[in-house]
């Protein structure tokens, strides 16, 4: 610096250099100019300074986004589709692997229960590790250790060893949601996050919608392995990608880890997906299923007292004080539970009932899966330029209108008018679920951003699980109930019996099964006809919840806390 420059910096004020600390860890140099006492003149009145005094500026709390960000939004998606695909497309081969490992029904939905209840333990350690580690990191060893478990996964020869895959699987599938979400943010710029998460989205929903249908070419004319080793070649490249395209982000190796928190959370949502996941077979009255939601409630409550008063929280609860964010979970939980209740039920009514094969099933989905394809990068433009509060409306409207269409289902609905009702269901979520889940987040300040991503993705989880598990309990009831309502058409005797089923019962035991089988289908039918309906109802009233959304696109921070 010159003479004159310094002299001139002098006059103005004093010129410091001060260390900001971001939230991310990332540390930056601030420059704050400070007024400097003006000199007297020589009559002994003081002079202006040189020039006026600046105001004082600080550097920002977070990172800059990155300009380019549009190849790393793909490498995200690739990762996200990768884990959130495997979820949906195991469930295909279920059937086939129970017939090759030789176990019984109870032992091979362990495949899928182990998994979601070592997901449901990692996902809320995955923020507080992208900050220690570092997101980039983290995000690079997840999609490595996801490849190799997958790999064994295809190589496992018996129910025993798959099932301890499924739990290594699981572990990096916990990290790679909540890892990618929380990079979206912090690469995009805001006034274009909309679009990123339109884009973002064809991992979240529209791989489960096509999981069904590569899971069921795979399973009926190649190999069930093969579920498993297609992601070894995605892990591969979207690695190598990853360690190539993706901006490091600094890491914060000295934040202390929560442990009493993280057991209280780990338990309480291990209790809670066990008692969900084994509720119809063990008894939603049983002993053990009360004892675990209680179990859950109890740990939940020690959690959130823990986390209001350490130092350094696992998460941060207090952004429930944001009533956008909190309003943007319900909505979610309400789209995310009518797309998995269709998604399993669906699949179910067309093998049982209509005798469909898996890949004929699968192909039956995908125009749903297409439709979400095509409009969720345009809800993502309408994000940005409208808000979030359009996009819902019209998005919920549409998913309770399919819904509904799809409560006439029956044993002789044609396959046509089933993909006509899920493609107007598809349209829906398509373009009213992310920017729910974008308005959420976007509310947020930048500091509690990875505990919202944390949140966020353990509210879709838990949403759905529940959701599923309490319409499940439903059917069951009604299938039950249903057919007893039925049994006196096979016990009816005497003058007002119908000559047919009189004729069947002449023939003994092997008469009536025809009869059974069809009252089976019919009843099956209907019990999924008052779910459609109940859901759909239930998405129509989340239009209410949707008129509280912004108009415009929130900016982070903007809104401000419920409670202080």
């Amino acid at each position: 610096m010159s003479t004159s420059g310094t002299g001139g910096a002098r006059a103005a004020g004093v010129v410091e250099a001060e260390r900001v600390d971001s939230a991310d860890g990332d540390t930056s140099v601030a420059v704050v100019t400070r007024s400097a006492p003006t000199t007297p003149t020589r009559s002994g009145t003081p002079g202006p300074p040189s020039s006026p005094p600046s105001p004082p500026s600080l550097a920002p709390a977070a990172p800059a986004p990155t300009k380019g960000w549009g190849l790393p939004l793909v490498v995200l998606i690739v990762g996200m589709f990768m884990s959130i695909l495997d979820t949906s497309i195991v469930n295909v081969a279920i059937p086939v692997i129970q017939k090759q490992f030789g176990v019984s029904t109870d032992s091979i939905q362990w495949i899928s229960t182990s998994y979601t209840l070592t997901e449901g333990v990692i996902v809320p350690i995955s923020a507080w590790l992208g900050v220690r580690l570092g997101l980039k990191r983290i995000y690079i060893w997840s999609l490595v250790l996801f490849t190799i478990a997958s790999a064994l996964c295809g190589l496992s020869g018996d129910l025993g060893t798959m099932i301890f895959f499924r739990i290594l699987q699981a572990i990096p599938g916990g990290l790679i949601p909540v890892t990618c979400l929380t990079l979206v943010y912090r690469l995009v710029p805001r006034e274009r996050i909309g679009t990123a998460m339109g884009l973002y989205g064809l991992g979240v929903v529209v791989a489960p919608g096509v999981g069904p249908t590569i899971g069921g070419y795979f399973v009926e004319y190649v190999d069930w392995r093969l579920i498993f080793y297609i992601n070894v070649p995605i892990g591969i490249v979207g690695a190598i990608a990853a360690m190539i395209v993706l901006a490091k982000v600094p890491a914060e190796p000295s934040k202390p880890f929560d442990f009493v928190g993280f057991a209280f959370v780990a338990g309480s949502l291990f209790s809670l997906l066990l008692a969900v996941e084994e509720g119809s077979k063990w008894g939603w009255t049983s002993y053990p299923v009360l004892i675990l939601f209680a179990a859950a409630i109890n740990l939940l409550a020690l959690f959130v007292l823990v986390e209001l008063q350490v130092e350094h929280p696992l998460l941060n609860i207090r952004i429930f004080a944001y009533w956008p964010f909190v309003n943007s979970l319900l909505l979610v939980s309400t789209l995310s539970v009518g797309f998995f209740a269709e998604l399993f039920y669906l699949p179910t009514f067309l093998q049982n009932v209509q005798g469909w094969t898996p890949w004929n099933t699968g192909l039956t989905l995908l125009p749903q899966a297409m439709t979400m394809v095509v409009l969720m990068p345009i809800a993502g433009t309408l994000y940005d330029r409208f808000g979030a509060r359009w996009p819902a409306i019209i998005g919920l409207l549409l998913t309770g209108t399919g819904l509904l269409m799809l409560s006439r289902i029956n044993v002789d609905i044609s396959r046509g008018e089933l993909i006509v009702s899920m493609v107007v269901m598809a349209a829906g979520l398509g373009l009213g679920f992310m920017p729910v889940m974008t308005g959420g987040l976007s509310s947020l300040p930048p500091e509690v951003a990875d505990s919202g991503s944390t949140v966020n993705t353990l509210v879709q989880r838990v949403s759905s699980a529940l959701g599923l598990a309490a319409l499940t309990a439903m059917v069951t009831a009604n299938q039950a109930q249903f057919m007893s309502d039925r049994s006196a058409l096979l016990a009816g005797s005497g003058a007002d019996a119908d000559p047919r089923i009189i004729a069947m019962q002449a023939q003994g035991q092997s008469g009536l099964i025809p009869l059974w089988q069809q009252l089976t289908m019919h009843v099956q039918a209907q019990t999924y006809s008052n779910t459609f309906f109940l859901v759909g109802c239930i998405t129509f009233a989340g239009v209410l919840l949707a008129l509280f959304l912004r108009r415009g696109a929130p900016t982070a921070g903007a809104e401000k806390p419920m409670v202080h």
